[in-house]
């Protein structure tokens, strides 16, 4: 298990010991690291202590299990679980789990994702699994901050900046596309 709460670089996190992670950044395989990167670099600039692990719902179906029951007593409040194909693994983890997930569906090369996202969204009454749209971590990450500050005032606050922030963008923005049409 790697803990981190700041990436490294392309390759993947990196692994020195940072604050007790809260958010459980997981995946079927490596492969998904280039889109759940997204989630890692949204926790990042919120701050968010988070863990990163491959944990497949097909080929460790033990190890996914244990991670998921462990979750909660380790410290996690919200577990992002990414996988593409049959996209077992937000379901599993969620079934097992008294934590929020959310699930991202990874696009592959065949079905652009909406494999995935079909998998990961149509969950039986009971196993809730938050749904984020296809390859898109961030929407993720920025959810996962959006739980926890319901009860953590400073990633309230910060996740009010960040609103107030993407509201001046979107008016920087209107002033410029009608700047350019006058």
């Amino acid at each position: 298990m790697i803990v981190t709460g700041e990436l490294a670089g392309p390759e993947g996190p990196n692994e020195r010991q940072s604050a007790v992670s809260v958010v459980g950044l997981i995946m079927g395989s490596d492969s998904d690291w280039p889109t759940m990167r997204a989630a890692a670099e949204a926790l990042d600039e919120f701050e968010v202590p988070y863990e990163v692990e491959v944990v497949s719902a097909h080929r460790t179906p033990i190890k996914m299990i244990d991670y998921g029951r462990a979750a909660a007593d380790r410290g996690l409040k919200v577990i992002i679980a990414g996988a593409g194909g049959a996209a077992a693994l937000p379901g599993m983890v969620a079934s097992v789990t008294p934590l929020p997930v959310i699930g991202v569906p990874v696009p592959l090369k065949h079905l652009d994702g909406m494999d995935s996202l079909l998998s990961i969204v149509q969950m039986p009454a009971g196993v809730p699994v938050a749904t984020v749209s296809i390859g898109n971590a961030r929407n993720a990450g920025l959810l996962a901050v959006r739980i926890l500050a319901a009860a953590d005032r400073t990633l309230l606050d910060r996740m009010s900046a960040y609103q107030a922030d993407l509201e001046q963008l979107v008016a920087e923005k209107d002033a410029a596309l009608r700047a350019s049409l006058a």
